[in-house]
């Protein structure tokens, strides 16, 4: 019996250790990490890529000769002629037969020696493709980690907002329980009490919103993460340092200098130009000329014939080696109009980086602009809640001792409710701001 005991306190003590097991902790790291290894459109560009590194060893391939083999074999068929004569290589083969069966035998090679650097220009092409898509993984691997990081600081936002209401309700209440003292005391009126208790369904609506908006920033992040919508996620709240709140924000300027050199978007459009002058090229390549090498071996046979299969092929064996030039001359305009398009693509592709590099001053800009006002937004903030939360103290226990009436207590409150909201708002916003600024400067994402 005492050996059973045993053994079931050993199986639920392993069973509530899975369990703690299974229940993650989710840091933003953690969330990073999983979304760049499980996000589809992640997955989708990694495949993209491959196929692009299919492409470069396939322009690879066309620098060398191809070879290939082909045979055919006939049944022939005369009902009108009483006699036919046919050449099978270098003999003559009378039959009278009216059916009679050929077949040849073809080995060929053909090898494109020169066309004007078109094949070298597609390499190259080719391999700046891989590198842009290469690029593309790196600006989606960006973009989800800006997103997770807005997200995450959104639920922190909301989980401390949580926090505050939870906080007010409780005054509330405490404030409602004095109340009905006061009322029973005759200080104060029924329409007071009334306010009062209206105040309490008041702050418990604006918890139940608090904790909606709290877990419906928790389920976007989760579809973020590819994740089960109906999993729980639990995740590490951290404490974080306000000095962070005020620190010194970086140079505009030498951020943007920095994200200009590493951001992928950038770079993508520096090489997208690159692939433009090669097209370019290969376009003008369609004025000169080409020169190919072909060689070929065949034999054929013939059942008519007096000779076996074995001399038949002999005989008939033939090898062939030839040089082909093919010089444009007149080709519909389709070499210029390549030209011209290509050289428009030239052109589009520096506008791109134009404005890419345009995009990428404004974001820097605005989230330069949105750290400072948070920051003075904060300071703000957080001496109007010093004076709030002093204000509401005084009044609130004049209130108590029906020194003040419900709508001073209700106006105290509520600008007391309003000055943490305010300061909450601003802290995490200054964060998320000066996070992304460090993020674009190069730095990796850390709160």
């Amino acid at each position: 019996m005492k050996q059973r005991s045993l053994f079931l306190i050993a199986t639920m003590a392993l069973a509530m250790q899975a369990g703690a097991q299974e229940k993650k902790q989710w840091t933003l790291d953690d969330c990073i990490t999983y979304a760049l290894e499980k996000n589809i459109q992640l997955q989708q560009n990694r495949l993209s890529l491959q196929e692009t590194e299919e492409d470069v060893k396939s322009a690879k391939a066309a620098l060398f000769p191809s070879l290939s083999f082909s045979t055919s074999h006939n049944v022939v068929n005369r009902p009108y002629q009483e006699q036919s004569a046919t050449v099978s290589g270098t003999e003559i083969i009378t039959s009278n037969s009216k059916t009679t069966y050929n077949g040849s035998y073809d080995l060929r090679a053909q090898w494109t020696i020169w066309n004007g650097g078109q094949r070298l220009n597609n390499i190259k092409q080719q391999q700046t493709n891989r590198d842009i898509a290469e690029l593309a993984i790196s600006t989606t691997s960006n973009t989800l980690q800006e997103q997770i990081t807005q997200l995450y600081l959104q639920i922190l936002y909301a989980d401390e907002s949580v926090a505050i209401n939870k906080g007010t309700l409780e005054v509330s209440k405490a404030t409602y329980e004095r109340a009905k003292e006061l009322f029973n005391e005759g200080s104060i009126s029924k329409a007071d009490l009334a306010q009062l208790e209206a105040q309490v369904s008041n702050d418990e609506y604006q918890l139940i919103t608090s904790e909606s908006s709290l877990r419906d920033y928790k389920l976007q992040l989760k579809q973020l993460l590819e994740l089960d919508g109906t999993a729980e996620m639990d995740l590490v709240i951290p404490t974080l340092d306000e000095t962070k709140v005020m620190q010194l924000l970086p140079n505009q300027q030498d951020i943007y200098q920095a994200a200009l050199a590493q951001r992928p978007e950038i770079q993508s459009s520096k090489l997208s130009i690159e692939n433009a002058k090669l097209a370019i090229s290969s376009a003008k390549a369609g004025y000169l000329p080409t020169i190919s090498l072909s060689a070929s071996t065949s034999s054929m046979t013939n059942n008519a014939s007096q000779n076996n299969w074995a001399e038949q092929m002999k005989y008939g064996w033939n090898n062939m080696l030839g040089v082909t030039l093919s010089i444009p001359i007149f080709d519909n305009r389709q070499n210029k109009t390549a030209v011209q398009k290509a050289r428009i693509q030239y052109d589009n592709s520096l506008l791109s980086l134009t404005n890419q590099e345009k995009e990428l001053y404004k974001t820097i800009e605005s989230l330069w602009l949105d750290a400072l006002n948070a920051q003075q937004q904060f300071a703000a903030a957080d001496s109007k809640l010093k004076s709030s939360q002093t204000s509401f103290d005084l009044v609130n226990e004049q209130f108590s001792l029906g020194m003040k009436n419900t709508v001073e207590l209700l106006t105290e409150k509520n600008n007391l409710l309003s000055a943490q909201q305010q300061r909450i708002q601003a802290k995490y916003m200054a964060i998320l701001n000066r996070t992304l600024l460090d993020f674009y400067a190069g730095e990796p994402i850390k709160i």
